[in-house]
């Protein structure tokens, strides 16, 4: 197993530093961060793709920005 990252290194530093009793509301924040960053499949990520569009689900290109603001 190769070294751990500094990153890595810090948030197990700081999770050990975290009240027992915080620790399963900890537990449940990492989890729904991993999972809201977690890459879909290319494959899995078409075909959902495919399946909107036959459903009709789509927008036209020039709405795709539309409420984004910029820099």
């Amino acid at each position: 197993m190769s070294a751990a990252s500094p990153y890595r290194q810090r948030v197990i530093e700081q999770v050990g530093d975290v009240p027992e009793e915080y620790l399963p509301a900890l537990l449940r924040m990492v989890s729904a961060f991993r999972e809201s960053v977690a890459l879909v499949p290319a494959e899995e990520s078409v075909r959902l793709g495919w399946s909107e569009a036959q459903r009709g689900e789509v927008h036209p290109v020039s709405e795709l920005w539309d409420g984004v603001e910029g820099e």
